[in-house]
């Protein structure tokens, strides 16, 4: 297996800079696996597709602003991208900027909203304490940040959207509710209250995971063989609530159907563990490539992901490389849009 065979072509102007208004107003494309046919749909229209008794995993973590401004003490200009937590003040993170050595320290600018003043602002350093790999560092805060991330922090986007987010709650799902993502889960995206609240009506059950999205999400495998990609790790929670929702469906026949490619790796390194699935909080490295044995998701709605990625391995794992490769040859002559704000794929 090659990684070079996971590429493809995508004209730039296939790549969604905005998100789809309404939410649900976005396009869906429905892959039969058996078949192999597909059906272009409106995602609004989803619940012709679920049956009473399946259940809708979600990913309920809320992207942080995690990008910060901060400068030298010389004056010069520094980006930082919070990555994950080490403990309240530690953080692994992207630094931009030249010389951040380990002991170099940066200031975080706090201003004083009301009065917008200097003389009023308040200074947090943040001390270079190892430097890990290419850009990225271990920094220390001279006191926790989070509380100031809604002076400080901004929301950050994909590297290849370049237009400018005007509610930043675009970038969220409408059921986030634990910080800690530097990504959304964007398959999540294209629902809206009122289409879940119309979905549970019909009986389709709804149950929630957590896993923080990291930001090595977006980047590309660059071996030339995936398995010698070293996948990052990320954070994942499956309360037993959910563990027993996913039992009770499967022994009713019902689907399990994740809700993005961060709730399958959720569900399947929880079903790794022990069957039947039992609750999970930890870390996950779970690689799903073509070969992988799905043990609980029965099937997923996913977004169209970048070349030559991880996310493209795992979907061509659930439904065939070919077949998934094929599919984005259509999507791209059918002009759907791509990527975290594109249109959505339902792969049963």
């Amino acid at each position: 297996m090659h990684t070079s065979s996971f590429d493809y072509d995508l004209p730039p102007e296939r790549i969604a800079q905005t998100p789809a208004e309404p939410r649900d107003s976005s396009r869906l494309l429905v892959l039969k696996r058996d078949t192999g046919t597909l059906e272009h749909r409106i995602f609004r229209e989803i619940g012709e597709y679920l049956n009473p008794n399946d259940l809708l995993v979600l990913n309920q973590t809320r992207v942080i602003p995690a990008r910060i401004y901060a400068r030298k003490p010389t004056g010069g200009r520094v980006e930082l991208l919070l990555l994950r937590h080490r403990d309240l003040v530690t953080w692994e993170a992207l630094v931009g900027g030249k010389g951040l050595r380990v002991g170099k320290l940066v200031i975080v600018e706090v201003m004083d909203t009301e009065t917008s003043t200097k003389n009023h602002s308040k200074m947090i350093t943040a001390e270079i304490v190892e430097i890990l790999e290419g850009s990225e560092r271990l920094i220390r805060f001279s006191e926790p940040i989070e509380p100031y991330f809604p002076k400080v922090g901004h929301v950050p986007l994909p590297p290849y959207i370049h237009e400018e987010l005007k509610d930043p709650e675009r970038y969220q799902t409408v059921y986030a509710k634990k910080p800690g993502s530097a990504a959304a889960p964007t398959a999540g995206l294209h629902f809206t209250p009122r289409l879940l609240e119309e979905l549970q009506v019909k009986g389709v059950r709804i149950a929630y995971v957590t896993l923080h999205v990291g930001l090595d999400t977006f980047a590309p495998v660059t071996e030339e063989h995936p398995e010698e990609h070293k996948i990052h790790t990320e954070w994942c929670e499956l309360p037993q609530e959910t563990a027993d929702l996913i039992n009770q469906t499967r022994a009713a026949g019902g689907r399990v159907i994740a809700v993005g490619t961060t709730s399958v790796r959720t569900l399947e390194t929880a079903a790794n563990r022990q069957s039947p699935i039992t609750n999970y909080s930890g870390p996950t490295s779970l690689y799903i490539l073509p070969g992988y044995q799905f043990k609980i998701v029965n099937a997923m709605i996913t977004n169209f992901h970048l070349p030559k990625s991880t996310l493209l391995m795992l979907v061509s794992a659930f439904a065939g490389r070919e077949t998934i490769l094929r599919t984005y040859e259509t999507a791209i002559r059918e002009g759907y849009r791509f990527y975290s704000f594109g249109d959505a794929m339902f792969i049963l």
